[in-house]
């Protein structure tokens, strides 16, 4: 069974940090662009962040640059999302995405939700004081 399971999250108070860790089970993420999104209550579902497929190349939306991080251990079949200085604004669920992507790759192609075939069921970031 083909699966991405997201941890981490949680309840933290503003200028906090969390990592977010996205496994895969069943298949390998080296064949897999990654991407973190966010959607928050009443809110579209927007992409945070991506990684290709060797993680030289990485995307940040404009509201998370300088303050998320994302990275990948293709070893360990795991991707992170290093979120510091969290605000009250960043309070969503966050899901990650696998997008099918050639091997050993820097390139980025996914952008968009539709892009993406394979989904988490998300964990929940609170921040609030």
């Amino acid at each position: 069974q083909l699966q991405l399971v997201e941890s981490g999250g949680g309840l933290v108070q503003p200028g906090g940090s969390l990592r977010l860790s996205c496994a895969a089970s069943g298949f390998t993420l080296d064949y897999f662009e990654i991407g973190w999104f966010r959607q928050a209550p009443g809110k579209e579902r927007e992409r945070v962040s991506c990684i290709s497929t060797n993680g030289g190349s990485t995307n940040y939306a404009d509201s998370v640059k300088g303050r998320f991080t994302i990275s990948r251990d293709n070893a360990k079949n795991t991707v992170y999302l290093q979120m510091n200085s969290l605000k009250p604004e960043d309070t969503a669920l966050y899901y990650c995405a696998a997008n099918p992507a050639p091997p050993d790759s820097s390139v980025l192609t996914g952008t968009h939700p539709y892009e993406y075939d394979f989904w988490g069921q998300g964990t929940q970031v609170t921040v609030s004081s």
